[in-house]
């Protein structure tokens, strides 16, 4: 499988910061094209984002208090439903 590409917030900066929400957007697509499950703990979201990219991620989890132990269901926790 390719690895996921966040896309960085200013391409100029060599320091990417990423948003949880850009983290959240690109975990949801994960989970809808059946990549990974909402079972699965977030660590293994980093064999899908290069190396050099997830340092940035894993910081913003942690800075948001998610721990990479956690299901990635939690870090979706807030989803609305169309038809319930």
């Amino acid at each position: 499988m390719s690895p996921i590409t966040l896309t960085s917030p200013s391409p100029s900066a060599p320091s990417t910061t990423y948003t949880i929400s850009m983290i959240k957007d690109e975990v949801r697509h994960l989970v809808e094209m059946g990549i990974v499950s909402r079972q699965q703990p977030l660590y293994v979201l980093c064999e899908f984002i290069p190396p050099r990219e997830w340092v940035c991620v894993e910081t913003e989890l942690e800075r948001c208090e998610y721990l990479l132990r956690d299901q990635i269901g939690d870090l979706m926790a807030c989803e609305s439903w169309e038809s319930d």
